[in-house]
């Protein structure tokens, strides 16, 4: 004879099971969607991963970087001398494929890992267009460089400041010594031609000025490639504060 009430509390219990790991999915979901906005629109955690701004940062270092994102929906409601969010001489996070189309399904695969790992790992090689620099010029500036030191006329100034006027922070490049060899026309050699950025480009470069690896070399940078500005050093413990 069957036992209606063991098999009723086996229907209830299975439905309790079922229940749970419904709250289960549901919770890793808003998570995961949590997780998302969050890094997409307000903060996420990034790491240096080379030498190119030091002496102040090191490879490793680890900042809690601000998105652009709200700020730059927002740009169009600004006056247009201000519609760049970020200020001459701030650290900021260039994303050299920005704009680029890339697949959705793969998008969809990288926030997973992203997600699951704590940003830790990426399907992309983000090496290989992310830089963190420092934004010395904004659209409509005036600059030229001397012994590796940036000069700025700022859009509709009648003066020109070196790039440690302009800066809110101050902080410390690394000057190479200079080569006799050298030849002014090469982009390491400490000195640049006066150019004047056109509506929406920015200059950004290396505190390491024996780097190549900026606006030297690359030429202006959009302002819409500036994906986010580091605002905390989270690690390592000896150095946390404002990079």
């Amino acid at each position: 004879m069957i036992d209606t009430s063991r098999r009723a509390l086996s229907y209830a219990s299975q439905k309790r099971e079922q229940h749970k790991l419904l709250r289960v999915i549901i919770t890793l979901i808003v998570l995961f969607l949590f997780y998302n906005i969050v890094t997409s629109l307000f903060f996420s955690v990034w790491v240096l991963r080379n030498d190119t701004m030091q002496p102040g940062l090191r490879p490793g270092d680890r900042f809690l970087v601000a998105s652009t994102t709200l700020p730059n929906m927002f740009s169009g409601l600004r006056p247009p001398d201000s519609a760049v969010p970020v200020k001459r001489g701030s650290l900021v996070i260039i994303n050299t494929r920005q704009g680029e189309s890339r697949s959705l399904f793969l998008s969809a695969i990288d926030s997973v890992v992203r997600f699951v790992t704590a940003q830790q790992f990426s399907i992309f090689k983000t090496e290989e267009h992310l830089f963190i620099k420092r934004l010395i010029a904004l659209p409509g500036d005036e600059i030229y460089m001397n012994d590796f030191v940036m000069r700025v006329r700022p859009a509709g100034s009648s003066f020109t400041f070196t790039e440690f006027e302009m800066a809110d922070r101050p902080y410390i490049p690394n000057i190479p010594q200079g080569r006799a060899l050298w030849d002014d026309s090469l982009p390491f050699s400490g000195n640049m031609d006066m150019i004047v950025l056109g509506p929406g480009e920015c200059f950004v470069i290396s505190d390491d000025r024996s780097s190549t690896g900026d606006s030297r070399t690359w030429g202006h940078v959009s302002a819409k490639k500036i994906t986010g500005k580091p605002v905390f050093r989270i690690w390592p413990p000896t150095r946390i504060g404002l990079p």
